[in-house]
């Protein structure tokens, strides 16, 4: 009995640690479990913060390519070689400027024009050509009226003034000795006055015909004839200018017209030289403005005079700027900073001695040497002003940029 009682006692310890053992193994398990949850949740933190990280690296390389989009780097020594130079955006006065086309014409009393002096055939004495010097007397053509329907003009003066000038004599030792009056004397003498001037009009002794001068020294602006033209008496055979006075003729959108009494002085640009006249400096001055423009013509026509300082040949078409009111504080820079490219316009900022940056602009008005700038330049920016071509190839060559490892 007493070891029956032993035998169950250790039965039952046994079952009892077994089912110890179990709950034990069960709660570790279920432990273990979370745990495992536990470390999975943190591998996907990890993976957020990887996520983030490629992120970042993302922001970064935006970064760097904004720092660098429009940089453009010269060599060391470079800019020196190349001549460049810059200018400091600073605002100053600025006119208002009109741009319209006009002509370059000779002033009031500064041309001539030679005509013929008879009918007859035109020959040149000379190869003459638009622009060549004469001076004061040079016979530029000869008029003759030889083998022409109404006769030698040349040759009938000639015979009147014979004729007149026999009678002239006669009646000059006739009064002497009182056989006619003073009245019928100084008629004779009218006479033979009147066919010797007729008879030098038609180039007296010159046997070839009657000769054209030029009554001043001047350029020839214009020839109206050719070699062999007949022309009648009075007919225009050149146009000859002294240049030394000309007239600026602008023809004036009408769309302007209110402006007009603004309008103070002008540039111009010629189509032969592209440089820039400025009537300022040419002792220019306003003579008129249209009040209205023709029934025929869309512009009005404003007109100044000026010194001709630098050789302007009459006749030239032009580009005019006409320059109206002064504004102030306005930001301006040489025209020749700027580029283009399909229909944007662009400038180079120094940002330090080797390096610029490539900067879009916005124009407003231009004078024809400068032009005024709405945006995309600041008080202080260095301008490149002479060298642009350089900078900017320089700017192609490395549009491109490097690339870049980006391996973590």
């Amino acid at each position: 009995m007493k070891k029956q009682l032993i035998i169950m006692l250790t039965i039952g310890a046994y079952l009892m640690a077994s089912c110890a053992n179990h709950t034990h193994d069960h709660d570790h398990s279920h432990e273990g479990h979370n745990h495992a949850t536990e470390h999975h949740d943190h591998h996907d933190h990890s993976s957020h913060n990887h996520d983030h990280s490629a992120h970042g690296h993302d922001h970064s390389a935006q970064e760097h390519a904004h720092n660098h989009e429009n940089g453009i780097s010269l060599k060391p020594g470079e800019v020196k070689e190349i001549g460049l130079t810059t200018e400091t955006a600073t605002p100053a006065p600025f006119t208002s400027v009109i741009k319209c086309t006009g002509n370059v014409i000779g002033a009031t009393g500064d041309v001539m024009t030679i005509v013929a002096p008879q009918s007859g055939t035109v020959h040149y004495n000379r190869a003459w050509v638009d622009g060549s010097a004469v001076s004061a007397g040079t016979a530029l053509f000869t008029i003759s009226s030889r083998n022409v329907g109404s006769g030698d003009a040349a040759e009938r003066a000639r015979i009147s003034y014979e004729t007149a000038r026999a009678a002239y004599k006669r009646a000059q030792k006739l009064v002497g000795d009182n056989i006619i009056s003073d009245k019928e004397f100084e008629a004779t003498r009218e006479s033979y006055e009147q066919a010797r001037l007729a008879y030098e009009a038609v180039g007296g002794n010159n046997k070839s015909g009657s000769e054209a001068r030029a009554s001043k020294a001047g350029y020839i602006t214009r020839l109206w004839v050719g070699e062999g033209d007949y022309v009648e008496a009075g007919a225009p055979l050149a146009t000859v200018a002294q240049n030394k006075r000309l007239q600026l003729r602008a023809d004036v959108p009408q769309r302007y017209y209110n402006e007009l009494p603004s309008i103070t002085s002008a540039n111009f640009v010629t189509s032969y030289d592209d440089q820039v006249y400025e009537l300022a400096q040419m002792n220019g001055k306003l003579l008129s403005y249209g009040r209205n423009a023709g029934e025929t013509s869309y512009f009005v026509p404003v007109t100044f005079d000026f010194d001709n300082r630098a050789a302007i040949v009459p006749g030239s078409s032009v580009d005019v700027y006409l320059l109206g009111k002064t504004r102030n504080d306005v930001i301006s820079i040489p025209m020749k900073s700027l580029t283009e490219e399909q229909g944007l316009f662009f400038v180079y900022r120094r940002l330090c001695e080797n390096d610029f940056e490539k900067v879009e602009v916005k124009l407003g008005a231009n004078n024809g040497s400068r032009v005024e700038i709405l945006s995309g330049v600041k008080p202080g920016d260095k301008i490149v002003v002479d060298g642009v071509y350089r900078v900017r190839l320089a700017g192609a060559s490395n549009a491109l940029p490097p690339a870049h490892n980006h391996n973590h």
